[in-house]
């Protein structure tokens, strides 16, 4: 167990930052019960329950059966990379962004490889990976630093979707102009192997506990009933899951919520990064995005927002940009670099040039 803590924080830099941030805070404030009172628990409940159940539809093979069977039926190079690319957009609204590359990249770099479209593959890995990133932002579940702002900001479902409706349809337009200027509509051979029959009632199972966190997002259902029905379901059906998720996320989260508890103590503090926020709340959160990624920079300046409106669309248009603007970012670039190594320079170059226009164009909207 402690060699797999210690690996956990090996892995994971910004698990790391957040838990060296969380000690010297600890400075300011001494660990105390007040602590208790800076997590947000209803976040962390309905992210849990998310990792928990999106890991099991992953071990039933769900989501690249529907990839499989959406990809038997296209027969161009156009229709291949719009399917990869909008695979990952629309996924990631539901199963978040980081699930969404995880489990559609290397399907993608496979395609590629078998439609023999090595010249294509950082173009449609960067395109995926901007369209998962963008895609999560419509929802409130679709990545953790919306469902912690949706929390806070007190905003309706209706009234969320609105706010990042505009900026999701202005990315599916964006991509749609990149996929018909970027490939040729050449047909294509390629033969799906044989996908594995789906157990029907247990995927069945993860959807509608799956529904009950939305329904929990939406203000249904308390996020102790969640909890409680969820963890007690899974333990009775599946308990390996609990042991499989990776728990990185949720400490990073806690050890955030410690770090912004104890500065939100430093009453001059707060004054300077409020003064220097008012009324910037968007451009701030898309400039400290692109050092600290979003996920952090989220919650580190939620505290000081006059305008968590603004600093939704900011955090999320903020992560496009660098590659750790946003950590999900990560994933497609070790999934290139693994199988590639030659290409990771040409990679980083196409992925800052496409990423800078995708965000200029949308912070303009």
């Amino acid at each position: 167990m402690r060699k797999r803590i210690l690996d956990m924080f090996r892995r994971d830099v910004v698990l790391t930052v957040s838990l060296v941030l969380a000690a010297l805070s600890c400075l300011i404030a001494p660990p105390s019960p007040a602590y208790v009172g800076y997590i947000d628990f209803n976040t962390l409940i309905v992210l849990f329950c998310l990792m928990l159940l999106v890991e099991g539809l992953r071990e039933e093979n769900f989501l690249q059966y529907i990839a499989a069977k959406v990809l038997s039926r296209v027969g161009t190079m156009r229709g291949m990379a719009a399917t990869l690319i909008f695979l990952c957009f629309f996924s990631s609204m539901f199963i978040t962004n980081d699930v969404s590359l995880i489990t559609f990249v290397p399907l993608g770099v496979m395609m590629l490889r078998m439609a023999s479209l090595r010249r294509k593959l950082c173009y449609t890995v960067t395109l995926m990976t901007i369209a998962a990133n963008l895609g999560s932002m419509f929802t409130p579940i679709g990545n953790p630093q919306n469902l912690y702002l949706f929390a806070l900001s007190g905003l309706s479902l209706p009234e969320f979707l609105l706010l990042t409706g505009p900026y999701a349809a202005g990315a599916a337009l964006l991509l749609g102009v990149c996929v018909l200027f970027g490939y040729r509509h050449r047909r294509l051979s390629i033969r799906m192997g044989e996908t594995a029959p789906l157990r029907r009632g247990n995927i069945a199972f993860y959807l509608v506990l799956f529904l009950l966190c939305v329904l929990t997002v939406a203000g249904f259902l308390p996020h102790p009933a969640l909890l409680a029905v969820v963890g007690i379901l899974l333990l009775w059906r599946n308990r390996g899951l609990f042991v499989r998720i990776d728990y990185s996320l949720i400490l990073t989260f806690v050890f955030f919520f410690i770090f912004v508890g104890n500065l939100k103590q430093l009453d001059a503090l707060q004054t300077w990064i409020g003064g220097a926020m008012a009324g910037r709340d968007r451009l701030i959160g898309v400039l400290v995005s692109q050092v600290i990624s979003n996920v952090p920079a989220a919650m580190l300046l939620s505290g000081y927002s006059s305008d968590l409106r603004e600093l939704i669309v900011g955090v999320n248009v903020g992560g496009l940009g660098t590659l750790i603007a946003s950590m999900a970012s990560l994933i497609s670039y070790k999934q290139v670099a693994g199988q590639y190594p030659s290409l990771r320079k040409r990679y980083l170059i196409l992925f800052t040039l496409l990423n800078l226009g995708f965000l200029v164009l949308l912070y303009l909207i």
